[in-house]
């Protein structure tokens, strides 16, 4: 039986590059994505605040979506 090659999405401790600040992301400047925007009003809704602005980038809308969570203990 051949060796099974290293899977690294299987690490139970990936490395340190598998999370990134957004304001690192190759595509951060992009508008944000239909996703985001969906979770963001929800997130929104739930915290009691303005829904995003239409024209955040995808970097801003995570960060505000971990701000968000953080607000709202999730």
């Amino acid at each position: 039986m051949a060796d099974t090659p290293h899977n690294p999405k299987l690490d139970e401790h990936p490395g340190s590059n598998t999370e990134k600040n957004p304001d690192q992301w190759v595509s951060g400047g992009d508008p944000m994505t239909g996703a985001q925007e969906s979770y963001l009003t929800t997130l929104s809704e739930e915290a009691h605040v303005e829904p995003p602005s239409p024209d955040l980038s995808k970097a801003d809308a995570s960060k505000r979506i971990d701000e968000l969570k953080g607000k709202l203990d999730l």
